[in-house]
Parts: structure tokens; sequence; C-alpha cells
């Protein structure tokens, strides 16, 4: 079998799954690429998209980037390619986070990644209420797998623990919500309906409240009394993984990133939907409670799942600007080059 060629098409194929990717904010703070000569996608941060509050030490974002290595990853499976990943590969270039080299071609047409293609493109956070209705074991096993698979620890708890877990995203929200500065960051990520963004949160697909309060659904604020939901009662018995690493480094949370979009990829192919309750990870003291008594845990998000409505899209800034293949790295195109709302 012959090695393919890095096309137009299959660039196009590669950076679509790549920009697909769950993002804190959708703010998709990432940039790429190309190398010919090394047949490499190069994976950057993008700074202009940072959440000074939300996210000082950059861990929010740098999981986020981890999600759309992991979705470039499993289209350079689809396309036949053994994709091959360095994090954090120049010491010199901070910004640079991951190097995928289309290595290949594969032994096996059919290769696991390749396998969670489809789900790509059908993945979106839901923040609606859901059935109720347990996942299967089976399911959760292979979710649970899949984080290992990417060197991360996936944590379903008991009703106790789920219980304890959503009381510290409960207060976390209530901190959040109270903080005039933190309340306005997050309210500059909110899109109104008519406007073109590609980035950002639409303001019709925040969802509604739980009216029972048990479900800490996140207020982004900012929402005009004209297209307030009414508040819906959510599931009683929710369903929440912890995604945790036992390390806390930059790379770690490259990888939890990775971990995390194996995790909601898995979850879309068998029909469950996903929602990431991120905010008790933002408060120091209360991101190190939620490890409970576990040693050498670090929380890295906390993922509710469950059967109901799909969440729908959000925008995204398209990732392919027409390849120019060139010797700089600034020159090289494939950015989502927008600057932020």
């Amino acid at each position: 079998m012959q090695t393919r060629e890095v096309d137009a098409t299959a660039v196009h194929t590669l950076l679509a799954a790549a920009v697909a990717a769950p993002s804190i904010h959708n703010t998709q703070p990432w940039r790429f690429g190309l190398d010919p000569e090394s047949r490499s996608i190069e994976v950057r941060f993008d700074r202009r998209r940072r959440l000074p509050l939300a996210d000082p030490d950059l861990r929010a974002q740098h999981l986020s980037v981890g999600a759309a290595v992991l979705n470039l990853r499993v289209a350079a499976a689809h396309l036949g390619w053994a994709p091959a990943v360095r994090l954090l590969p120049a010491a010199d270039d901070p910004d640079l986070l991951a190097r995928v080299r289309l290595a290949g071609p594969t032994a096996d047409d059919r290769p696991p990644l390749g396998e969670l293609y489809e789900a790509v493109e059908r993945r979106h956070t839901s923040r609606m209420p859901f059935t109720g209705r347990p996942v299967p074991e089976r399911i959760v096993a292979e979710m649970i797998g899949s984080a290992l698979a990417e060197g991360a620890h996936l944590v379903v708890p008991d009703i106790i623990g789920t219980r304890r877990l959503l009381r510290l995203t409960q207060v976390a929200e209530t901190r959040n919500t109270t903080h005039p500065a933190r309340a306005a960051e997050t309210r500059t990520w909110i899109t109104a309906p008519g406007k073109d963004a590609c980035y950002g949160i639409p303001l019709t697909t925040l969802g509604p409240r739980d009216a029972s309060g048990r479900i800490p659904v996140r207020d982004f604020t900012g929402r005009p009394p004209t297209l307030d939901l009414p508040a819906l009662r959510f599931e009683r018995h929710a369903q929440v993984a912890l995604l945790w690493t036992a390390q806390d480094r930059r790379e770690d949370w490259l990888r939890a990133g990775q971990a995390l979009q194996r995790v909601l990829l898995t979850a879309t192919r068998h029909g469950v939907r996903t929602s990431m309750l991120h905010q008790a990870m933002e408060w120091p003291d209360l991101r190190a409670a939620t490890a409970g008594s576990r040693r050498r845990c670090h929380p890295q998000l906390l993922i509710r799942f469950g059967y109901g409505p799909d969440g729908g899209p959000t925008p995204r800034a398209s990732g392919d600007r027409g390849p120019t293949p060139r010797a700089s790295a600034d020159d090289r195109g494939l950015t989502t080059g927008r600057p932020p709302p």
C-alpha cells in the first residue's frame, strides 16, 4: 500500500475534524500549520483567546488543544495514516503544543481511532435535561477504557460521590456568578442571535436552568429577558464522571484533553449525550476538593452524561485557510485566524 498524498482534500478533512473539538467557552485557542517536509501538522496555542480569570494557568485551554489533537489523530486514522504525536516538541517554542506526523499507511484498514471519525461531527455539548435512563455498564466501561488509552483516568462515582461533586460544582457556580469580573469575562464569549461569529457560545444554545437546583448548569449570564428560557426539571439522578491525571504538568493537560475527547466520541458513538461541568476546576480549593481521598489525583474536568436531546452545534472558525507550504512556521497558513469577539 502506498503512503497517501497530503493533498488539499486530506488537509481539509484533517482540519475540519480538529476545529470540531470542544473548547472552554468555545474559545478555540488553537492554530495549525503544515510542515510538508516532515508530513506533519503543527498545533499551536493562540494566546489571543486566553481567559485570565477563569483559566489563569492555561490548563483548560491546554485541554481544549489536546481535544483538537485527538480529533486530528482520528481523522488521520480515518484517512489511512498511523498518526504519531509529539507533545511540546520544542523547548524554545512554548506555543508549539503538539506535532502530529502523518506516518503510514496503517496496517489495519479500520484502526480503532478511525472508527470514531463519524462521531466527530455528531458530538455536541448538550445543556438540556437528560431522561435519567442509566447508561449501560458496558458503555461506561468503554468510556473509562478510552481515558486509560490516553494516559488519564475516568472515575464514575456512586450516588453519594456524585452529589458531593455536584455540590462542589454548585459552590463554584455561585462564586462565578457573584464575581463581577468573572461574570464579565464569561459574557464576552456569548454571541447574540444573528451575529456573524466564529467563536463563543450562541445565546440560543445555552439551555435552561434546573428547576430543582440539583444540576448546576453554568449561567453564562447576560441573557435578555425575552430570550430567557423557563427552568426545566433535569434528571433526578445525574450520571457524572471525573477525569483526572496522576500529574499536573502541561503535557498531562494535553493528554487529558485527548482523553476527554476520546471519551466524548466514544459516548457519542453509542448515542450518549455529554456536557462538561468545569466550574469547580476554576477555583484551586474546589478543584483539590473534587479529588476526595484519592492520592496523586489531579482533577481536570467533570463530565455529565446520559440520554436526551442533542445540544446542537456551536460556531467554528475554519481551520483551512489555504495551505501554503513555506519555511517559516508563522507563514504556513492553516490558522483559525480571526481575533476573539
